[in-house]
């Protein structure tokens, strides 16, 4: 089988991300370095063809590349930095999660859930490496990709089996564990996927590990487990990237962007800002209306 990159070819990809002709699966294009910057990537799988990406979260790093995909079980702000040129872009495509079928694979395969296996990685993220049935079915599936027919009665199966390869490497226990609905790492998803949607909302630690019933020494624990961050640390972060989500997209004022993700302060929030992404929001906006 050919290098899986050279398939992405016929596609003539922007740079950026793009939808693919199959929803929940998107393309992705660098052309050049990207210092590490703030990120936030929600429920997925990513599998990276050219190039490279080294993660960090804390004093943790982790390379994902065309050896290995990375696993993203649930919605995680880390930092991330990119390798490419404009003669060896980053290539790859990034499919969501798809927590319906995963279940139903768990339930099929009818086996207890695997032991979680020993890294200093997080649960909710880490690398896993790209083996040679991963690599067969993946190549199969940008060929589908090319065409509408293929794409519509063969691509749901084609990332059916990729979800299936997932769940039987290396970071598959963490998907196992999420489709069980039960034990902590579940119950802590739940909290996740509130936060996510509710990020404005006034929350507290006793809040949140009332949700779920645990006592708030055992659910800022297992949180942190989790994430890597606190709780209240992981709530300023999504509100944060939220925030540069509507500045970037809908060219909102500032003051405007921090009562929308639940600032009661706009000073505190360009102050955290600023310290989370490098610049101020106006820094931000004032560079984006000069491009």
């Amino acid at each position: 089988m050919p290098e899986l990159w050279k398939y992405m070819d016929a596609f003539d990809l922007p740079e950026g991300f793009s939808e693919s002709k199959l929803s929940g699966t998107r393309f992705f294009k660098h052309l050049d370095h990207v210092p590490r910057i703030p990120l936030l990537y929600d429920p997925g799988v990513s599998i990276v063809l050219q190039g490279r990406k080294i993660g960090y979260l804390g004093d943790q790093a982790f390379q994902y590349d065309a050896n290995n995909y990375l696993v993203v079980s649930v919605s995680m702000p880390f930092e991330c930095e990119t390798f490419a040129t404009p003669e060896a872009p980053l290539l790859g495509l990034y499919i969501d999660v798809d927590m319906p079928v995963v279940r139903e694979l768990v339930a099929d395969m009818d086996q207890p859930v695997p032991d979680t296996p020993v890294d200093t990685l997080p649960k909710g993220i880490g690398p896993a490496p790209m083996d040679n049935r991963m690599t067969e079915v993946v190549g199969r599936l940008l060929q589908t990709l090319g065409s509408d027919t293929e794409t519509r009665i063969l691509g749901p199966a084609l990332v059916r089996e990729i979800f299936y390869r997932v769940l039987c490497g290396g970071q598959g226990p963490v998907l196992w564990s999420l489709a069980a609905y039960n034990g902590s790492f579940a119950r802590i998803a739940e909290v996740l996927k509130m936060i996510q949607t509710d990020y404005a909302r006034k929350l507290d630690v006793e809040t949140m590990a009332g949700m779920v019933n645990m006592s708030v020494s055992a659910f800022h624990r297992v949180f942190k487990e989790i994430t890597a961050e606190s709780p209240m640390q992981y709530l300023k972060k999504i509100r944060l990237t939220r925030a540069r989500a509507f500045l970037m997209e809908e060219d909102m004022k500032a003051y405007i962007a921090a009562d929308r993700v639940g600032y009661e302060s706009a000073s505190q929030f360009s102050r955290e800002f600023k310290r989370y992404f490098g610049q101020s929001p106006a820094d931000l906006l004032r560079d984006m209306r000069a491009a």
